[in-house]
């Protein structure tokens, strides 16, 4: 067949296999499960996947891992998709609205996973075609570090056959459908995760002098925390410092004891990455010690930036166009 040939069959494929990974995102947004606990969606997958002839396997707990068989020798390529929800409450009114109430797929793992599995169906009709090994990976709880990707590694999959390249896709509301974002190098940020607890010492409201208000020193930090970004970082590097948490106290006229802050630090290379976390630990000590307090500060590295090879780029570049 030719390339045009192929293309076209490619086409008539998609569009004939297109309503069913519409059910299936659906039935996997309908019942959302976080990381490690995707019990219900593995077992779709790995059903789906043995209705194709395949022979999945489960690694990692609630992962699934199957290979198609091209039929003439070649490369392993792997192809990945992530398949955990999120633990955010689901308000859109839609016909397929998660079932299980503050868990809801709002990254778009479910669209993720419903894709490889009709990529699966596609290819695997056409494994008569194919030079080499496809390997499908559906990968569990991506959304919390340390996530399941190094489980799965642990657990050999990426052996067996061994993986020459590795692709993926993320879905993204920015761009119209139909388009493919396709970008070389440095693609997204390193996403590490702090824990701060600030330890005053609490007391009546009306006598804050009697205190060391850990709420104060909060505030305080949190302002002082976003000059990493513009005085302490050269300007050029992209970085990132967010709280995205912070609780403390119980009622309104008395100072809590301790506060406790919980954030992310986002930036495209190690250095900066260190960076940022000696940054944070020397900001806090300085504000803490200031006030007479203390603090407990847990700093945990996630996965290093994700940098796409020029070649594999260029591959989906050119396959894309066609």
């Amino acid at each position: 067949m030719s390339n045009a040939d192929i293309i076209e069959h490619i086409n008539k494929l998609t569009d004939l296999i297109f309503p069913e990974a519409i059910k299936w995102r659906r039935q996997i947004h309908a019942h959302p499960e976080i990381g490690f606990k995707e019990l219900k969606t593995s077992e779709l997958i790995f059903n789906v996947l043995e209705q194709q002839g395949l022979q999945p396997k489960i690694i990692a707990k609630t992962g699934v891992v199957a290979v198609i068989e091209g039929k003439i020798a070649g490369p392993t390529i792997a192809l990945r998709a992530d398949i955990d929800a999120l633990p955010i409450i689901e308000e859109a009114d839609i016909e397929c609205k998660s079932q299980l109430h503050g868990v809801m797929h709002a990254c778009g793992h479910d669209a993720h996973a419903a894709i490889l599995l009709g990529v699966a169906k596609v290819l695997g009709e056409l494994r008569h075609l194919l030079a080499g090994k496809i390997k499908l990976i559906f990968q569990p709880s991506e959304e919390v570090p340390p996530g399941g990707a190094l489980p799965m590694i642990d657990e050999g999959v990426l052996k067996d056959p061994d993986v020459d390249a590795i692709f993926a896709l993320h879905v993204n509301p920015h761009y119209p459908a139909g388009v493919i974002g396709i970008k070389e190098g440095v693609m997204m940020a390193a996403a590490d995760v702090f824990e701060l607890k600030i330890i005053g010492a609490g007391g009546h409201g009306a006598a804050p002098h009697q205190t060391i208000d850990p709420i104060i020193i909060a505030a305080q930090l949190i302002n002082a925390l976003q000059t990493i970004g513009s005085r302490l970082v050269n300007p050029t590097e992209p970085v990132v410092v967010t709280i995205g948490r912070i609780s403390g106290g119980t009622t309104h006229n008395v100072i809590p004891n301790t506060v406790d802050l919980k954030g992310t630090c986002r930036s495209l290379n190690n250095e900066t990455r260190r960076k940022l976390h000696h940054s944070l630990e020397r900001l806090t000590k300085a504000i803490v010690d200031g006030y007479g307090a203390s603090y407990q500060l847990n700093y945990h590295y996630g996965y290093p930036p994700v940098i796409n090879h020029k070649h594999m780029a260029e591959i989906v570049r050119r396959a894309g166009r066609n």
